[in-house]
């Protein structure tokens, strides 16, 4: 069995460090994982991506800057302080592993080879370490990589463990290589690099694949799966289906601003649907009665709400199901809904379960199943799927409901609905089309959503500043992008309005502070960079265009709203939709 040096995959890391093009990054990977041997590629793919687990797996590997400065300095012999201001100066601690490895091997460290797999084991190590000695463990576990490392090697190690790779390497990317590589011979895929273009020898057999690929994905959620599966063969993906208890990515919606345009999307007659200020629930249920709750993040949070846990228990009379909702919290007096700042504490909480359950209960509201009794339902059409909620959900009020739809052709009776659905505390409306499949993951206009209020962003911190006077103490502001095209974050300005003094207050600046220190990457005088991971909404009076910030755009008094902790910052909004959003200003 060949199994790989780290070294082969740090020569790839490398090359795709070299270029922005996308197709490109695609013909690297794809070339790169025609040589890789079954038994690698599982561990090859999740690296590649940046990672040790796959996107729906909660085990973090839990090191922070100041870990890694102590095992940089394990590993060399080099004092902290010597290191911390190698590390001011080169602003990544990556570059200054590799630095400061490429001195000592000159006298002192001793290389033994290593392998893509060993990297890999070690570090998912580092995620089940647990108690007293833990960072004494982990120190040591990083060091024995560092010692063994060459230069170039050590900064990749670092850039794993921390999280910064930073090589514009998506799900896109992944999963283009994964048909080029494993089926781009018979597909007579031709990659020019001077042209950055690619022939295909049938586009609709090339289709075929790419779908495969896809659906594949939609269905696990674990692209070193799907690679398995691929370099086995187009039957052995075929034959990929979902699991219970294995998360897979929520359908997601287009937004519209007007009725009009909505029908024309989804198409007349249509379903309407009442949008919920909550939070998406992916529930589970397997043959032995076990129940998971997932959020749109694919975060598995069953602990943190044992109440709907037992409703869908109850409630739900299928043997096996994955169902789709949202999860409302609401006014026990009045019964009116909350928006969704009111319960997303009960996101995060580890303690007090049963209390903050009675404070802050929700209501969960169905609206689509893909998955009951062994069967996939994502195929089906939507009218097909919405009828058989009907038959397996038993609706109790206030615990579990299927969500309020009605199915019209006529403009009047939507604007009526949308009353009703504002009246009762939500966000306005969901058009569906009734022949539409389920589709994981994507926007495709399959359904929209249609809201009365100026349209906020999420965006993700990316920086801030330390304060002054009194606020000397608190990260301030924040600096804030989206995505573009390239799934790289650009800024669009700074926010900090909308932040509280007190914690009790809402949401603090001391709160964001504990947040943001452990992601600090950089520090130059008053300014941090972070590792983005923070989401926020914010709102905006106005989109400017600014030479000022990267995305080309700015803020006009930008103000936090909330943290969105039912969503991650890979769902940040795209400078797509903020030139959209720009564009319908100029129209009003």
């Amino acid at each position: 069995m060949l199994i790989m040096d780290y070294s082969r995959l740090v020569e790839v890391y490398e090359e795709l460090s070299r270029t922005t093009k996308r197709l490109e990054k695609t013909h690297i990977i794809s070339e790169f994982l025609r040589e890789t041997s079954l038994e690698d590629i599982e561990h090859v793919i999740l690296l590649l991506e940046g990672r040790v687990f796959p996107n729906y797996d909660s085990r973090e590997i839990g090191v922070a800057a100041r870990l890694m400065l102590k095992s940089l300095s394990t590993a060399t012999g080099i004092s902290i302080d010597k290191i911390e201001n190698e590390w001011k100066k080169q602003g990544d601690l990556g570059l200054v592993a590799e630095v400061i490895i490429k001195t000592k091997k000159q006298s002192t460290l001793h290389s033994a080879k290593l392998t893509a797999k060993k990297v890999f084991d070690n570090l998912r190590k580092l995620a089940e370490l647990q108690g007293e000695g833990t960072v004494g463990r982990k120190t040591q576990l990083i060091a024995e990589l560092l010692t063994s490392a060459k230069p170039m090697e050590s900064k990749y190690i670092v850039k794993t463990i921390l999280m910064e790779m930073r090589l514009g390497v998506g799900e896109g990317v992944i999963r283009d290589a994964i048909v080029w590589s494993f089926f781009g011979r018979q597909l007579g895929i031709k990659y020019a690099k001077e042209g950055n273009d690619i022939e295909v020898g049938d586009r609709e057999i090339y289709n075929k694949y790419a779908d495969a690929v896809q659906s594949a994905y939609d269905v696990t959620n674990e692209f070193a799966e799907v690679a398995k599966a691929a370099k086995k063969g187009l039957s052995a993906l075929e034959g990929m289906g979902m699991k219970v208890g294995i998360p897979i990515q929520v359908m997601l919606s287009l937004k519209v601003d007007t009725v009009e345009e909505g029908f024309e999307t989804v198409g007349k007659p249509c379903a309407v649907e009442f949008k919920y200020d909550g939070f998406r629930i992916s529930a589970h249920k397997n043959e032995s009665g076990r129940i998971w709750l997932f959020t749109r993040r694919l975060e598995d949070v069953t602990n943190q709400f044992p109440d709907v846990a037992e409703h869908v228990r109850k409630n739900v009379k299928a043997k096996t199901f994955i169902i789709d909702s949202e999860a409302v919290g609401y006014d026990k007096k009045t019964g009116k809904y909350f928006p969704f700042q009111n319960i997303s504490q009960r996101i995060k909480r580890k303690h007090d379960i049963e209390k903050m359950s009675a404070d802050f209960p929700v209501e969960l509201n169905v609206f689509d199943v893909i998955y009951s009794d062994g069967k996939s339902m994502i195929k089906e059409p939507f009218e097909k799927r919405r009828k058989l909620l009907e038959k397996i959900i038993k609706q109790e009020p206030k615990k579990i409901v299927l969500s309020r739809m009605k199915i019209t052709s006529e403009a009047k009776d939507v604007e009526k609905f949308f009353k009703e659905a504002v009246n009762a505390g939500n966000e306005g409306l969901m058009f569906k089309a009734l022949n539409a499949p389920y589709k994981p993951g994507a926007r495709v206009g399959y359904m929209v959503k249609f809201k009365a209020m100026m349209e906020t962003l999420d965006l993700v911190i990316v920086g801030a500043e330390w304060g002054e006077g009194k606020r000397s103490k608190w990260l301030s502001s924040y600096t804030i992008a989206c995505l573009d095209e390239n799934d790289n974050f650009v800024e669009i300005g700074k926010a900090s309005t909308g932040l509280k003094e007190k914690e009790e207050e809402g949401l603090s600046f001391m709160e964001m502070t504990r947040l943001l220190k452990p992601l600090i990457i950089s520090e130059k005088g008053k300014e941090v960079k972070v590792k983005p991971k923070i989401m926020i909404e914010v709102g905006y009076d106005e989109i400017q265009k600014s030479p000022s910030y990267s995305s080309g755009f700015a803020l006009r008094f930008p103000r936090i709203i909330q943290r969105r902790l039912d969503k991650g910052p890979e769902e940040a909004s795209s400078l797509d939709y903020v030139k959209k959003l720009y564009e319908g200003q100029k129209k009003r």
